[in-house]
């Protein structure tokens, strides 16, 4: 089984295009798919000879070489699925037992079919594998010097503060967290040496005890603080590069990385092998807005439930739940709720998933710096930050804590093109009293703190795909959101051109997957 290059859905062998996207798929590798041609032998000598578009056109419609438009999601084998389809719905109409099985887990009929129909991203339950952040300053003339912070990655867990993610009376059914991303092993390889680094980076090197290279660059990991040879956001390898009249210098960060699978949302559509369900939250045992301010003594919601943050650097707040837009969206996917769920916390915040899914496409030429969540909305299309803007600043108008998460998004077989920086979140969600009580937990700790990735629709989600650089801290001004963005410094001699960099990511070594793998589908909850 494949992957769609341009949409990542699953694939066939023999497919000639991708049933999600409707695009001509690739026969050799994926750099060069975008100038291939398919061909494919028919009976009949039909014209089979298909060309890529310029730019994209109505789903499944391609031209062939004569120049005629064709739509190929028109083929006996869609008319024969189709059938099968048709054949599918009688049963469960006709059928009370299958009524009986399709709406114990699906909201009905019209779910079900939506289940049957909708695309999908495989991933791994468990992978282990190694991510090379590879790096490249250059300078064309002139001397001058360049420093990057890398971050060690932290350990994640299905708690972020690695403690039980329930406090339960007596310590009777308690929960330990689950490891969801641990670092095995860190090498820095620069001017053919192979510097080994503490994947806790622990005990600290100064810069004064750096490591030197035969060519006098500087590696080291000092501890977390504001001066220039410090690391400004987290634990991190700070890498020191000089030029003397100009000159370039390669080097990578190479991680080995154990991840696993979680889910926080208890729902039949999570695959029985994805840990976490069991404790995970729904519609049905979801709190209220607010109980926001009665879980973890409404810290998360002080943190990160204001009406706006962050505009350093920028013109305006990336999140504003202020926004006339914003408001407006929030108070239209508010009223499409089902009666007695408009206080629903679980239930606004997965229906703005399902919302911004249905209005907002993904935008691969997104500005810099990144739109912000009400011009997002405005434009009806953003990037992965974009997005998260968005989502973040729709929840904010209800109060709901909202915080960005970092690092990098692979791809379900971790091929080398597959990797590109990334930007997602984690909220809070309060689960309401009566389920807290009927399992004695502690009402101030009965909420889930959980990743949602709204442009790969990975709701309350965690995969080995994505490989988490930094998780937000509470910061009032900002400075670590900016640090994060900006981990590059450079001095140079006035008049001379200033040092360059360029970052990109692959994988080395082996990938060792686990566990099986499990299909997450799009469409909508049925609330």
């Amino acid at each position: 089984m494949g992957a769609c290059p341009y949409c990542r859905s699953a694939t066939l062998p023999g497919d000639t295009i991708c049933y999600s996207c409707g695009r001509v798929l690739p026969t050799g590798d994926r750099a060069s798919y975008r100038l291939e041609q398919q061909f494919s032998k028919k009976k009949k000598d039909k014209d089979t000879t298909y060309r890529m578009a310029l730019k994209p056109s109505r789903r499944g419609v391609v031209q062939t070489h004569t120049g005629r438009q064709r739509n190929i999601m028109k083929r006996q084998k869609n008319r024969f699925r189709s059938i099968a389809m048709l054949g599918l719905v009688a049963f469960v109409m006709l059928s009370p037992q299958a009524q009986e099985a399709v709406f114990g887990e699906f909201g009905g009929v019209d779910e079900f079919l939506q289940s049957q129909l909708a695309p999908y991203h495989i991933y791994p339950n468990e992978a282990s594998f190694t991510l090379s952040k590879m790096y490249e300053h250059t300078k064309e003339i002139g001397n001058g010097d360049a420093t990057e912070s890398i971050l060690i990655p932290p350990t994640i867990t299905s708690s972020i503060s690695g403690e039980q993610q329930f406090v339960v009376q007596d310590n009777e059914g308690a929960h330990e967290p689950v490891v969801l991303q641990q670092t095995l092993q860190i090498t820095l390889a620069i001017d053919g040496q192979d510097i080994n680094v503490p994947v806790d980076g622990m005990p600290h090197r100064t810069h004064a005890n750096a490591v030197s290279t035969p060519s006098g660059y500087e590696v080291w990991w000092p501890a977390v603080g504001p001066g220039e040879d410090q690391c400004p956001v987290a634990k991190c390898v700070k890498v020191r590069t000089y030029f003397t009249d100009g000159g370039s210098i390669s080097f990578a960060f190479n991680i080995r990385v154990q991840s696993t699978s979680y889910s926080w949302w208890d729902d039949g559509r999570v695959d029985a092998r994805v840990a976490g369900k069991d404790i995970g939250i729904n519609a049905e045992n979801s709190g209220t807005f607010d109980d926001l301010t009665r879980r973890g003594n409404g810290v998360r919601a002080a943190q990160f439930g204001g009406d706006t943050w962050y505009n350093n650097n920028r013109p305006d707040y990336a999140i504003d739940g202020q926004s006339a837009i914003v408001m407006s969206t929030a108070d239209a996917i508010a009223t499409s709720l089902p009666e007695g769920s408009t206080n629903n916390a679980y239930a606004f915040a997965r229906a703005t998933f399902d919302y911004l899914h249905a209005y907002v496409t993904y935008d691969r030429q997104a500005p810099d710096p990144p739109r912000s969540g009400p011009a997002c909305l405005e434009a009806e299309t953003g990037d992965c930050d974009e997005q998260t803007n968005a989502y973040f600043s729709i929840l904010r108008t209800r109060g709901v804590p909202g915080w960005y998460a970092f690092g990098v998004l692979g791809d379900p077989y971790f091929s080398n093109d597959g990797w590109e920086g990334h930007a997602w979140g984690y909220i809070q969600l309060p689960l309401k009293d009566s389920w807290c009580e009927a399992r004695n937990i502690v009402l101030q700790t009965c909420f889930v703190e959980a990743q949602v990735d709204v442009v790969n629709n990975k709701w309350l989600l965690s995969t080995p795909t994505a490989y988490l650089d930094w998780v937000e801290e509470a910061d009032p001004t900002g400075q670590l959101v900016f640090d994060y963005y900006h981990p590059f410094e450079r001095t140079w001699d006035g008049g001379t051109d200033a040092p360059q960099k360029e970052r990109s990511f692959e994988t080395i070594d082996s990938v060792e997957l686990s566990g099986g793998t499990y299909k997450v589908k799009k469409y909508a909850e049925v609330l």
